[in-house]
């Protein structure tokens, strides 16, 4: 399809796709519905979107959305709607994309991401894991480039060099797509690089610790040459808690004498307070750590006030010397509850001691709640043989 430079259409996404150029001409389609929405198509085939506009002043101004294939149409369009509000309420968006202090690098976004976002909503451990993934991947790769210079081919050959480790690209993906979406809040850009970019499939790892793993883990931690790391660990594995509850918490948390160890919101996953009776052994753990503490944290780090960070080289070396080289911290939590449900606790109240607030996340341990009834019907069936 070929158009003239005065037509003005609807620009729809096949409108797009369809329409052509002569070579020697650069072709601008106006939009019909959003003022000053526009479609510049160059001579080799280029075709960019554009936002016009007049300013306070009365002055013509452009601002650049987006390219075609590195955005959408309709991510265009909705970014045209979003700037014709700005520049109605007396924004002039192409004066501050101008303004080197509002058109910073990645490496500055990655920096205002933490300070204003992650410090301020994320746990400590989120924080920690966060910047790993800054200064290891994201500003290795992009980290000089301006903001407004990544497209999402970018984003895509990053993630693609990812693809070995799943979970780790998809971590970025979200990560990034976080940062890209703070910035077009704070006026820095205009649209989202990452949204085309597809997330990786993953799959959910079922790998829990036998009652003889179990025993040899404990073996290699009581003889483990850091008591406070050991103790972590067994209380990860007696509660089913996730690591940064464990290594974060506080004595003021536990009642003793009750039992009970509240979780305060910040603390967990779910944002919300959660309260979790305390076994025995997990009891005796605690009462007998206790006379070893002489800070507030259970697990005091080599911060002052501050608990250990993260026990990743120890786990290490533990998992080593226990021959469980394909167990992770996080499959001690999935051991908790696999033993629960296998020896025939509902997955209601495997879902509450996890701390789960939907049922389908719990719906993954249902398959070992037969193991009880099996046992049951086998007391007939082994009666008849």
């Amino acid at each position: 399809m070929s158009a003239s430079s005065k037509n003005r259409v609807k620009i729809t996404k096949r409108f797009v796709e369809n329409t052509t150029v002569d070579k020697s001409k650069r072709l601008a389609l106006w939009d019909s519905e959003i003022t000053g929405f526009n479609l510049r198509i160059y001579p080799t085939g280029r075709k960019v979107y554009y936002l016009q506009y007049r300013n306070s002043f009365n002055a013509t101004k452009k601002v650049k959305i987006g390219v075609h294939g590195s955005i959408s149409t309709e991510q265009a369009r909705e970014q045209a709607r979003s700037l014709s509000l700005r520049i109605a309420s007396g924004e002039d968006p192409a004066e501050g994309l101008r303004r080197k202090d509002v058109a910073p690098t990645i490496a500055i976004l990655s920096k205002e991401y933490t300070e204003l976002h992650a410090k301020v909503n994320k746990r400590a451990s989120s924080q920690y894991d966060d910047d790993k993934m800054i200064s290891k991947i994201i500003l290795p790769a992009l980290g000089k480039k301006k903001i407004e210079e990544v497209t999402t081919h970018d984003i895509q050959k990053l993630h693609k060099n990812l693809a070995d480790r799943p979970y780790t690209a998809n971590r970025v993906r979200a990560l990034l797509s976080k940062m890209f979406s703070l910035a077009i809040e704070w006026g820095w850009h205009y649209a989202n690089p990452v949204t085309p970019v597809k997330k990786y499939q993953e799959h959910k790892r079922t790998r829990w610790l036998t009652e003889q793993e179990i025993t040899r883990l404990r073996n290699v931690l009581d003889e483990y040459h850091r008591p406070a790391i050991a103790t972590a660990i067994k209380l990860l594995l007696l509660t089913g808690s996730r690591k940064s509850e464990v290594l974060s918490a506080t004595w003021s948390q536990f009642d003793l004498e009750k039992g009970v160890w509240t979780k305060p919101a910040h603390n967990t996953k779910q944002k919300r307070q959660e309260h979790v009776p305390l076994s025995s052994a997990a009891l005796d753990l605690l009462v007998k750590w206790k006379k070893e503490s002489t800070e507030e944290h259970l697990f005091p780090g080599r911060i002052p006030n501050q608990p250990i960070q993260d026990i990743k080289g120890a786990w290490a070396t533990i998992r080593k010397r226990a021959s469980l080289n394909d167990v992770r911290i996080h499959d001690l939590r999935h051991t908790y509850a696999s033993h629960l449900v296998s020896k025939g606790t509902s997955l209601s109240i495997v879902g509450r001691l996890l701390g789960h607030t939907q049922t389908s996340t719990t719906q993954r341990y249902a398959h070992l709640a037969d193991e009880p009834l099996r046992e049951a019907t086998n007391i007939f069936g082994n009666s008849l043989l």
